[in-house]
Formats: structure tokens, sequence, C-alpha cells
């Protein structure tokens, strides 16, 4: 915790935050009342199969049919305690993730600086706010350095406004950003009570844009519904010919409309979104929006910095020269006066409250080394933000005798630039930072000035500086980064180094870790010069890029993008917003990332471990590949059932109603667990992370994909229908008819859940995948189909026929002929593959 004694505000205590949010209240939005549980159940009511229920229902309650309409109004509450639950499940999901977004905020509690939660502000607090975080509250500033705030969601003003406590413009309000400095504010509003909370209303209305895939699933959906009401209205009116009995023959129409309709489509593709983001959430990522779940799988190229990411972020200071000297000093050994100097100077170009590790190992040697801390006889007066290509920043001090302190510290090449060196000087530096680079050190070059009076400069690049020296710091790559770097470089996933650093520092890293192309490097201002079309293919080979600022960043992603590379790139500083936003993934830093790094961003990494990316990867991947597979099986199981129905009525054969609604709700509810449910808690198959990233073009089903689905659905039409005719040969009733078609179609229904596992694997090595999901479901479907066969009360009511030995032997086997096939195209596709290695 920092110590606010400097300021001189002790800040509120327990007892006022406690008085004050009972008086005021939290520091949240609170617009619309929404009651999830009605919304959900009106969702439900529009629901088409809940309609089609609840017509046929209706219609056996009027024909006096009571116990098929008692059955189809109880099926309506059972359809829509699953998709409650489903909802359910898929609303906590995504509430957690709101819960772990929530920004923080630093405010002054009894004389300490602490972090909260930005919704735990009250009134009365005293907020301090600094470059690169966003404003979480409306208040009054009680004390200032360099302050400049980007109020662009309020004004639309782009360009950023300085404030001080003494100006008029004294006020800073929510959601606008801080661009550079320090402040401190008395908050006066938060809440529906802050400028941007009276204005936000009018962001209730706005809706999410549906990504790609959801408009693929749900044009795929609308199709079928669409069809679903053509054949609808053709078998009502077929019937209706050939009987002349209207409401028997709507009701023969809505087994068939019921038998089209895919709802468990939409209803898994929500599910696997939503609890995909909850479990990436539970392994350290928080995913900002369901839609960048689909797209992490698809991710080819990853744009990574070097500090916090690829090293530990721990910024010890390690080696010092002085021009006095002309030497190297480890700081592990006795320090000189000059070494110390340079250490006292840093320390001033230093924010007074470090939150940067350089600055704050920067304040720790000042304190260890000096005998009287000067920090608090010496006020910050002004301040240059860190500015300029490549960037430096100069603070400015003065004490109560109108003593000064100027001191800059920043890239080498911009403190060379402003300071009084000869040519042979410059030459002695220049040959240090290349010393100290080659062992990949972080190094800042340091400076002081003279200046008289208190009309400084705009520019600090107008002080005439003295060049103080060199301090480097040595950040040690974290140990796990090689293995994270060959993991994505078997998914067929390039890294590229993205630093601030110079050539030689980040070449020096980039051969520490392996880095494949360490030794080809370019930096920003070269590649400012390109062209955008040589750019295009620079970015091909090189993967190497130091000294990069925000506008070579950008440039980079948008070059990549245009080489039709699907792009990630991390960042935690206000400079790497445009990039972050610009990535198809931008990945932010959980603890070292600025809260408008982390607003930029796509996901947050919360522990800054670039090891997780690749898990969110994988998971992307096989959220992908598993909802894939649960649609497959749905496609493939619905072409049976609406077949089955509409054959033996278009045909005329001896038994033409096969089915009647109660069977196809009976149908529907055992596969919508298996889709939703089974498929969704499948693990990852162990090739996935070893295929190249499919291209973020290709549709969701390609030709080859459909084929297959609808081959599979075909054959397991073409068994029921084996079944029907046999069953009607050797002169079974009615209903040992039907008996057997809806075996056949529930023996059929659990091979294809084994089997469409993997599309690659046999079904001996899924077996043995860890889902605890497919034995609990498939018992509970073997169970529900004995209980339907064998109690004498659900048997009748459903008019089905106890089955023999012999006869439910005859339909395991047709069912499972139906499906066991597919494991020969696998096993064909396998020996391919092996033949081509």
């Amino acid at each position: 915790m920092i110590n606010a004694a400097d300021f001189g505000i002790e800040g509120l205590t327990e007892e006022q935050v406690t008085a004050s949010r009972a008086a005021h209240g939290t520091n949240t939005f609170n617009y619309k009342k929404e009651n999830s549980f009605l919304d959900a159940l009106k969702s439900i009511a529009k629901e088409p199969m809940v309609i089609l229920l609840l017509i046929a229902s209706s219609i056996y309650f009027i024909t006096g049919n009571w116990g098929d309409g008692i059955f189809l109004a109880s099926a309506i509450v059972l359809v829509g305690s699953i998709s409650l639950y489903q909802d359910s499940r898929s609303r906590k999901a995504l509430e957690n993730l709101e819960n772990l977004t929530h920004p923080k905020s630093k405010v002054i509690r009894n004389g300490v600086v602490v972090e909260i939660d930005s919704q735990e502000i009250v009134v009365g607090d005293y907020l301090m706010v600094e470059e690169g975080t966003t404003i979480s509250a409306d208040g009054v500033i009680v004390h200032s350095n360099d302050f400049s705030v980007n109020e662009s969601i309020l004004t639309g003003e782009s360009l950023s406004v300085y404030k001080d406590a003494k100006s008029t413009d004294n006020l800073i309000f929510t959601g606008t950003t801080v661009a550079s400095g320090l402040a401190i504010a008395q908050i006066t509003a938060i809440g529906n009570l802050t400028k941007l909370g009276k204005i936000g209303k009018s962001l209730e209305d706005i809706t999410e844009e549906k990504t790609p895939l959801e408009l693929k699933i749900f044009n795929f959906v609308k199709l079928m519904s669409i069809w679903g009401g053509i054949i609808f209205l053709l078998v009502w009116c077929l019937n209706y010919m050939r009987s002349g009995l209207i409401l028997d023959s709507l009701l023969k129409a809505l087994t068939l409309a019921m038998s089209i309709l895919p709802e468990e489509i939409p209803v898994a593709f929500t599910t696997f979104m939503a609890l995909g983001a909850w479990r990436l959430m539970k392994m350290g990522i928080v995913v900002k929006q369901m839609k960048t779940v689909e797209t992490l799988g698809s991710a080819t190229v990853i744009c990574t910095d070097k500090t916090g990411t690829i090293t530990q972020n721990k910024m010890a200071l390690a080696k010092l020269f002085t021009l006095e000297t002309g030497k190297i000093v480890n700081t592990k050994d006795i320090l000189g006066s000059n070494e110390k100097d340079l250490i006292t100077t840093s320390m001033w170009a230093s924010e007074p409250i470090p939150f940067d590790p350089m600055e704050i190992d920067i304040h720790n040697w000042y304190r260890k080394l000096t005998d009287i801390d000067e920090r608090t006889y010496f006020k910050m007066v002004h301040e240059y933000p860190l500015g300029g290509k490549p960037p430096m920043m100069t603070h400015v001090f003065q004490n109560k005798q109108g003593n000064q302190i100027i001191a800059a510290k920043g890239a080498p090449e911009a403190i060379i630039a402003v300071s009084n060196l000869t040519s042979s000087e410059i030459e002695i530096i220049q040959n240090t930072l290349t010393e100290l680079g080659k062992d990949g050190y972080r190094m800042l070059a340091v400076g002081n000035a003279i200046f008289i009076g208190e009309n400084y400069p705009s520019e600090q690049q107008d002080f005439k500086f003295d060049f103080k020296g060199i301090i480097a710091f040595y950040d040690p790559p974290k140990e796990n980064i090689p293995q994270v770097l060959k993991d994505f470089e078997s998914a067929g996933i390039q890294v590229k180094l993205v630093t601030g650093d110079n050539a030689n520092t980040a070449m020096a890293i980039a051969k520490q870790i392996n880095f494949k192309g360490y030794e080809k490097c370019i930096s920003g201002d070269e590649l400012m010069l390109l062209t955008d079309a040589e750019l295009q293919e620079k970015v091909k080979h090189i993967n190497v890029f130091s000294r990069m600022f925000p506008d070579a960043k950008l440039r980079i992603v948008n070059a990549l993008k245009k080489n039709n590379e699907v792009v990630a790139m991390t960042g935690d500083g206000v400079n790497d917003g445009p990039a972050l936003k610009a990535s198809h993934i931008g990945i932010a830093m959980g603890k070292k990332g600025t809260e408008i790094a982390k607003q930029a961003a796509s996901l947050i990494l919360v522990d800054d471990d670039l090891s997780k990316m690749v898990d969110a990867v994988a998971m992307g991947r096989k959220i992908y590949t598993n909802l894939k597979k649960a649609i497959q099986y749905i496609i493939s199981i619905h072409i049976p059932i609406i077949l089955t129905v509409f054959i033996p009525l278009a045909l005329r054969w001896i038994y033409p109603n096969i089915f009647s609604p109660s069977h196809v709700i009976i149908l529907e509810l055992i596969m919508g667990p298996t889709c939703s449910i089974i498929f969704e808690n499948e693990p990852m198959e162990k090739n996935l992370m070893i295929k190249n990233p499919r291209p973020f073009s290709t549709t969701f089903f390609n030709y080859k994909e459909l084929t297959t689905s609808v081959i599979q659905g075909l054959a397991i039409t073409v068994g029921a229908l084996v079944a029907y005719q046999y069953s009607v040969s050797v002169d079974f009733s009615e209903n040992s008819t039907r008996t057997m078609v809806f075996m056949v179609l529930i023996v059929a229904n659990i091979f294809l859940t084994l089997v469409n596992r993997s599309f690659y694997y046999s079904i001996f090595t899924t077996l043995k995948y860890k889902n605890n999901l497919v034995p609990l479901i498939i018992g509970l479907t073997i169970i529900l189909s004995l209980v339907l066969l064998y109690v004498p009360v659900l048997t009748r009511f459903f008019e089905f026929e106890a089955l023999s030995i012999t006869q439910l032997g005859t339909t395991i086997l047709i069912g499972a002929f139906s499906v066991l096939w597919y494991e020969v195209v696998k096993g064909i596709k396998r020996t391919k593959k092996k033949m081509k290695l």
C-alpha cells in the first residue's frame, strides 16, 4: 500500500464509507428493472416447438383424447424446464464473467491508497487516477500533476483537456480516460447520478450485432423452419383430401412439423458459447464477449510484447554507467558517488508515486542509498509525460526555498538528442548500449537540466540536458516461455515479438528463449518508411519488431490482417489501445494492464501468463469442433424422424401414421440433452492442437461435412424403414411395428452419440475419453426405453408393444448397423493419413 501522507489527505474511514453507501447507494448503473426469469418464460413461450405442442395438446383436448392432451401439456412444462435450466446456466456463466471484468480503482482511505472494485466507490471518497486509467465516478480535483483527460465519450472532442484544482474546469467524469499525469479528486456523484449515468438511458436500446457464426446457424434454423412450414401445409392438405377430417389432419401435419424443427441448434449454440466463456474464466482467462470464443480457434498469429509477457516483469536494476567513470558497474558491487548520483537523478525523473516496476525499483535503491530522504522536501510542480519518438519523460520539482530539480529519463536515443555531448562521448555511449543490449538488458538514459524561473518550455525537448548516464534493468524470461513457443508452433500459430526495446535487447531476449527468427529485426522507424505492400511482405518473414510505437504496432496488425491472418495482440499500456482494438483478438494483461488496454481488448489474461493463450486457443478449437459435432448429430438424427413420419404417409403404407406428436416429443426429449450436454462436455481430441488453425473465412459446415451428416441420417432412415417393412412382412401388429421403429431410432441415437464423438478416431478410442455425462445420459436413455416397453400403463398409453428378446435383438442390430458403418469410413481416413506420413 502507498502512503498518502504527502498529499495531506486521510480519506474516509470505514464508518464513513458505510454511512455514505447507505445514503447514496452503490456505484452502478441501474436503468431497466429486468426480471430474467419472466423474460426467459416469455422467450420459451415464443419457441416454435412450444407453440406446436400447445396446438397439438389443444386438439387432443378438443377431440376428447385427454391422455395425450395431458401428456403434451406435461411435455410443454418439461421442455420449458430444460430451456430454463439451460438459460440459467448460460446467464450464471455470463454473470460470473461480468463480476470479473469490473474495473478497479485506487482510493485514499484511512491515510493509505488502496485498490478496490470500482463499484465500491462512495460519495466523499478520494479517488486517485493516473495515466491509462478510466475514471469511475464524478468528482472535484483536489490535487494534480500535469493532469489531462480525454472526455470524447461525453463531448465527442478527441483532444485531451488539461485540468487542475485551481482552474475553473476542475471536474472529472465517469467513463473518461486519463491521458497524462496524476490527479486526486473528491467524489461528488456515483452510478446513475453521474453525468454519464444521466445520459446512459440512451444506451439501453443498443443491441449487439450477431457474429458470422451466429448468423450462419440462425439462418440454417430459419431455413429448416420455412421448409417445415411448407411441408406442414402440404401434409395437412394431403391428409384432409384423403380423410376430410380437419383436426385429425392437422394433428398428423403437426407431428411432421415437430420432427422438422431443429430447435436444439440455437440452444446448443448459446450453451456452448456461454459455458465456454465460463470454463475459460476458471482457467484465468476473462472473455469480455462470447463471440471471442468462436474466434480463438482461428488465431494464426500472436503478436506479443516482451516485458511482463515474455519476461517476468521484475525489472531489477542491474547495471549502471556514468560518463564521468566511463565504466559499467554492477549494482551488486560497491557503488561510488557517481553511481549514487545517477540513481538519485533517476528517482527524480520517475513518478513521485511509482507504479511502474522499474520506477519502483529506482525508488527502492534511492531509499537504500541515501542518508537524507529529500523527497519530503520537494514537490513536483510540472510534469512532461512520456512522449516523443523515441519516448522520454521529464519532471520538475521545487522546494520551499525555490530550488529546482529538473530530471529526465527515457530511451537513450531520446536523451542523447537533447544533451550537450561531443561525438566521442556519443561513441562511448553507443558502444556501452551495444554491450549491454547483447546481454538483454533494458536500458534507460538519464539526464538533468538547469532552468531559471517557472515559465517552462512547452516541449521537454527544449530543455538542454546534461547526460548523467545509463541505468540497465534485467528482466529474466519466464521459465515456461520456450515451451509456450513450441506449443504455438505445434498448433500452426506464428509468434511475433513486438517491443519498445532497442534491437539488441529484443534480439538478445529472443535468442535466450529460442525464439524462431530472432536474428532478423526491424525498428518502428524503418517500418514506417515501408509502403503497405512492402510491409505485407516483410511481416511474413520478420518475427522481431523493436522500438515500436502505437502507429507502428497498428500498421503491423493491419498488414497481417491484409495477409488473411487472424491476429491476436497482447498489450498493457495506453498506447496499445489502437492495436488491441484493431486485432481480431485483443489480449490485455490482468495485473499490469491499464484500464484503457483492458477496455480495448476482447479478453484478459488474469495472471499475465502467455501460456494461458495456448489454453485459450485450445478451448476455442474444442468449443468450435464440439459445437459442430452437436449440430451434425442434430441434423443426422432429425432426418430419420422426419422421413419415418413422412414416407409411410406419402407412400400410403399399411400403417401411415406410425408416430404421433407424443412419440416425436419423447424422441426430442432424449435427443436434446444428448447434443447440448454430452457434446459440450466432450474433452479436446488429442490431434486438435497439432492441426493448423481453421481459416477464418471457412463456412461452419463444408459440403463434405454436411454430406456426411445427411448420409448418416439417411442410413438411419433406411434402418428404421427396414424394421418397419420387416415387421409388416412377418405380420406384426401396428403397435409392434411402431415399437420396433421407435427402438431402432433410440438405438441408432445411442450409437450415433458414440460414433460422432470423433470423425477421425475409432469408437474404441473415444470410449476412453473422459466424459462422465456419456454413461449417465446413455444409461438414462436405456432405462427410459425399457420403462416405455415394459411398464404396461406407459406401453398402452404410447400404443407400444412389449418386444420379445428376438424382436429387441433385431432392433438393436438394425440400429447399430445403421450407424456403425461410419467406423469403416474413419478407418479408411486413418489408413490414408498413415500412408501419407
